[in-house]
């Protein structure tokens, strides 16, 4: 069964899809207690629904911080790759409208970039890793970063996986300066610089994104 036919089968359950367009709609991470009152269901419910939107690749499961004892609670968000049929903004959408803005006031992809950095929800770590909060950032977008190198206030993210590559292999420039101009302004914000952007073939994607920060006081 491919992606998109068990997507419309996990949908095609009211309860599901009412699921999905609240987690879709909050823009934020929810968790089971919130569906649970939404829902009125109890929580063993809710998570067997969410097991199916997981499964099918339109919500992701997290944890959330860790806030005193106890297991951190788990979170759902909007997969990055949830294809745009099925109500959302998908990612090229999200993509055409920034590229269309570059037209329109004829700045620069980076410039951009930094400014949609801006309306990003910047998430939350106990010790406030600016490292950390630009790879969930980055792994939210669909690039699947992982970090490579790290120590001595600097760090490498290897992005694992480009989910621009078609637009990206037409227009680098373009494309690939958004989403600097974007880990620019996500790294201002966490008190981090970002040093360079090394382009890879967007079609085997790994390209690096090099950075520095205070190791003392990151915030």
């Amino acid at each position: 069964m491919t992606t998109l036919q068990l997507q419309a089968r996990a949908l095609g359950d009211p309860t599901r899809h009412q699921i999905f367009r609240h987690v879709a709609d909050a823009h934020r991470p929810v968790d089971v207690a919130e569906l649970t009152e939404l829902l009125g269901l109890n929580h063993n419910a809710v998570r067997q629904h969410l097991a199916k939107l997981v499964g099918a690749e339109l919500l992701t499961e997290d944890h959330a911080p860790r806030s005193g004892r106890g297991r951190p609670r788990l979170v759902y968000e909007l997969d990055a790759g949830a294809d745009s049929r099925w109500g959302v903004t998908g990612p090229y959408e999200r993509l055409s409208v920034l590229l269309a803005e570059i037209l329109r006031t004829g700045e620069s992809p980076e410039q951009i970039g930094r400014r949609a950095a801006a309306r990003q929800r910047l998430g939350v770590t106990p010790d406030g890793d600016p490292v950390a909060l630009i790879v969930e950032a980055m792994d939210r977008q669909g690039f699947d970063p992982v970090v490579r190198d790290r120590g001595r206030g600097r760090a490498e993210i290897v992005l694992q996986h480009c989910p621009f590559s078609t637009a990206a292999v037409a227009d680098a420039d373009s494309v690939c300066g958004i989403h600097l101009g974007i880990a620019e302004g996500l790294a201002q914000r966490t008190g981090a610089v970002v040093d360079e952007l090394e382009r890879r073939d967007p079609r085997r994607a790994d390209c690096r994104l090099r950075l520095h920060y205070e190791t003392e006081n990151p915030r």
